[in-house]
Parts: structure tokens; C-alpha cells; sequence
């Protein structure tokens, strides 16, 4: 009996391939673009992040006495 054939080339994933098509349909002038505004919502969550945590401590934080 003899093994199967090993595949030398390893198939694309789904994510792959859709980067493929990206790069073939838009221009880099589109694809930075899209990138950067990715980057942005990013970015945003991260600060709704750390705004939702710092509410979290100043609740907790007793007020101060004068």
C-alpha cells in the first residue's frame, strides 16, 4: 500500500484569500485607508476601555473630607 501524496504547497485560508481579491480590486491608496480607519476603531475601543475601568475606580474611591 502506498501513502497518499504530500501536498507541498499549503492551502489559503478564507482570510487569505480575501486579501487576495482586496489587493486585486483596490488600489494601496484604499487598502491604507482602510487600515487606518481599522486602526481608528481600535483605537477607540481601547479608550472606551480604559474609560469604563478609570469610572470603575473613581466609584470606588471614597470622596474626599474637607
Amino acid at each position: 500500500m502506498q501513502a497518499a501524496p504530500v501536498r507541498a504547497t499549503a492551502i489559503p485560508s478564507f482570510t487569505d484569500a480575501l486579501r487576495a481579491v482586496e489587493s486585486l480590486l483596490m488600489g494601496s491608496g484604499q487598502r491604507t485607508a482602510r487600515h487606518n480607519a481599522w486602526t481608528s476603531v481600535l483605537e477607540d475601543r481601547r479608550r472606551a476601555k480604559d474609560r469604563v475601568e478609570a469610572e470603575r475606580v473613581l466609584e470606588r474611591t471614597p470622596a474626599p473630607r474637607l
